[in-house]
């Protein structure tokens, strides 16, 4: 369980899903950590001579999540549990699926991914897009689409290779429409959360 009284803790899913190939994956098994920097909505101040100050509200920034990953081969040769993240950057997610997976640092291919990040109490699957049902279980879920993995930096400086892979979105497409979904459930009532749509190039979530 990843939920102790008032916090979630110690565990979480991550699934990450690619838009041209709709191959899922899920990335909890050799992920240590999530960071996720939520674009923020600022604004600037403009002075009038009056002594008084004018509001001037700035676009809303990117979101960008970072993850350490300890991955045991280039990429993902398989439907299931990652083993790669360098497929992440190169070619998609799971680009390359036969042995030995070979993948170019040359191409100009810029894929979308879909991350999605669950955390919950019910223990019936490590898919971050499953549905939750309440009041059998509490979930917390943030899903973000439509943005790509910008860096994967693989470091063995102390004595064991990680990788930190960076993954970056704007929050709105170029219609309007939100790449961010962030939604819950609390196990008081019936609700239930739903599983995620297939990840397409018109279908999101």
């Amino acid at each position: 369980m990843s939920l102790n009284d008032d916090v979630w803790l110690e565990t979480a899913r991550v699934t990450i899903s690619d838009v041209t190939s709709g191959n899922v994956v899920n990335f909890c098994a050799i992920t240590e950590t999530i960071d996720i920097d939520q674009g923020e909505k600022q604004f600037d101040v403009i002075n009038n001579l009056c002594g008084g100050r004018i509001v001037k509200h700035t676009p809303e920034t990117e979101t960008t999540i970072t993850m350490e990953m300890y991955p045991l081969e280039a990429g993902t040769s398989a439907i299931s549990t990652a083993t790669g993240a360098w497929d992440l950057l190169y070619g998609g997610l799971m680009s390359d699926t036969a042995n030995p997976i070979s993948l170019s640092p040359a191409t100009n291919d810029r894929v979308k991914h879909r991350v999605a990040i669950l955390w919950t109490d019910s223990i019936a699957s490590d898919d971050a897009g499953a549905q939750i049902l309440s009041p059998t279980n509490k979930a917390l879920r943030f899903v973000a689409a439509g943005g790509y993995f910008v860096s994967v930096k693989p470091s063995f400086t102390d004595g064991i290779l990680k990788f930190t892979v960076q993954y970056k979105v704007p929050p709105y497409d170029s219609s309007a429409s939100a790449n961010i979904l962030i939604e819950s459930v609390d196990g008081t009532d019936t609700a239930t959360l739903t599983v995620l749509n297939t990840y397409t190039s018109t279908i999101k979530w």
